[in-house]
């Protein structure tokens, strides 16, 4: 059971692609991933866009440790869960992720990305 599990993660990049407290988006069999790397170096997937009105999250900024917040309106989200902070009713998906070795592997079956209106 585990090694299909194990299956359903594909690499999306390395480390040396995203570095602590920075983040990129990466497309990977037609789906778009933000690839977060927090102050300390846990590695974190979530949705590329904002739910608002799918603007590209990785224009916005990160503040290193788990604000994102996006450049059109200013929605802030808490990486660490998905949650919104700012509106609190938003939230972006969160993919799981692993890192094996110096590569960053996600579930894209994980989740779906979520789109919440204004």
């Amino acid at each position: 059971m585990n090694e299909t599990a194990a299956c359903t993660f594909v690499k999306v990049c390395t480390l040396d692609d995203v570095w602590e407290g920075d983040m990129d988006s990466f497309e990977v069999n037609g789906i778009e991933v933000l690839i977060i790397v927090l102050e300390g170096g846990k590695v974190v997937a979530t949705q590329s866009v904002c739910p608002h009105q799918s603007v590209e999250l990785v224009e916005g900024e990160f503040d290193g440790s788990k604000v994102l917040t996006c450049r059109q309106h200013l929605w802030q989200f808490d990486v660490c869960t998905g949650k919104g902070i700012n509106p609190e009713h938003a939230a972006i998906a969160m993919y799981p992720v692993k890192v094996e070795g110096d590569d960053i592997l996600v579930d894209l079956r994980g989740a779906e990305p979520i789109f919440c209106g204004s």
